[in-house]
């Protein structure tokens, strides 16, 4: 995993510097992290990835880039919201649904995430951005200030409070593994298993990729979906049982990797994949098919071998467990 080399207040992130890490913290470290992939993909809430949408990530994204923060406090804050607001709605149904009907508890509940949105969403990357080592924090005279000029009305009190409500609602575990992590450590793996890849042009690439899958989540995973059930109308079954590939940080991470080394050193790629299968047990099958959904969005709906009549080859991800 990448050693972040400390920067200025508002200085710009040069990225991880590779090879700095011993041996034994590198396998501890994957060991910890495929481990909390595991046990979050075995809890899965159902509602995983609503919170997901491309203007939300969007939104924090650029928000993040206003202030300055650096790679990886903006998918915190992306993952941060998300596990907050599953979180909260489940709570705001069980209070209602037990004194109202379910009709107008989910109006309530709706009209009531609408006029905080906006506010949680700011309270978020307030939060994601006090996880980070080297970068300022967001002070809550910045967030009232962003706020109070897209016309959104709020006191610093009630600032304070919207944080507390996330710690809250989550219990204070807020620091989550990001898939940049899982990128990070996996390129150091590879680096000491001998692969001759440029460590620092292919983890630009890598977060340029990553930013890729967050804002185009849905187009990817449906290419993915329909490669893997050979159909191009998935079953809400199917589509409900394709939720631990969507939300597998592990599998994201590999085929970032993968997509950055087929653009950049495609004379390396066949080795990498293998030495992907060989670090996370994911097949270079599944490996190649995210590749391929990735590609396929990045150069649009039509590939090479379409255009000439052919069809594009198909591939089955088998069954996660």
């Amino acid at each position: 995993m990448g050693t972040e080399v400390p920067l200025g207040a508002r200085g710009r992130d040069s990225g991880p510097v590779f090879s700095g890490v011993a041996p034994e913290i590198i396998e501890d470290t994957l060991i910890h992290l495929a481990t909390e992939n595991e046990q979050y993909l075995s809890e899965l809430p159902e509602q995983a990835g609503c919170f997901k949408e491309t203007r939300i990530v969007e939104f924090i994204f650029l928000l993040s880039e206003k202030w300055h923060l650096d790679q990886s406090t903006r998918y915190q804050a992306v993952e941060l919201l998300e596990r907050f607001m599953i979180k909260q709605v489940e709570q705001m149904c069980d209070d209602r649904g037990s004194t109202q009907g379910q009709r107008s508890s989910w109006s309530s509940v709706r009209d009531q995430i609408t006029n905080t949105f906006v506010l949680r969403l700011v309270s978020c990357v307030q939060l994601a951005s006090k996880l980070s080592l080297h970068y300022s924090r967001v002070t809550s005279d910045t967030a009232l200030t962003f706020l109070q000029s897209i016309k959104y009305s709020c006191t610093k009190q009630e600032l304070l409070e919207s944080e507390l409500a996330v710690l809250n609602t989550l219990h204070f575990r807020i620091s989550v593994s990001t898939p940049l992590a899982y990128v990070e450590l996996l390129l150091e793996v590879l680096g000491y298993n001998g692969c001759l890849l440029p460590a620092k042009p292919l983890h630009q690439l890598c977060v340029q990729l990553l930013d890729f899958c967050y804002l185009t989540r849905e187009t990817i995973y449906d290419t993915l979906l329909k490669i893997a059930i050979e159909n191009s109308t998935p079953s809400k079954l199917q589509i409900a049982k394709f939720l631990t590939v969507k939300e597998d940080f592990m599998l994201l991470a590999v085929g970032v990797i993968s997509t950055g080394v087929f653009i950049l050193s495609s004379g390396h790629w066949e080795q990498t994949v293998e030495h992907l299968n060989c670090i996370t047990g994911i097949t270079p099958q599944s490996i190649l098919e995210f590749s391929y959904a990735v590609v396929r969005r990045i150069v649009g709906s039509t590939t090479p071998e379409q255009r000439r009549g052919t069809k594009s080859p198909q591939h089955r991800i088998p069954p996660q467990k």
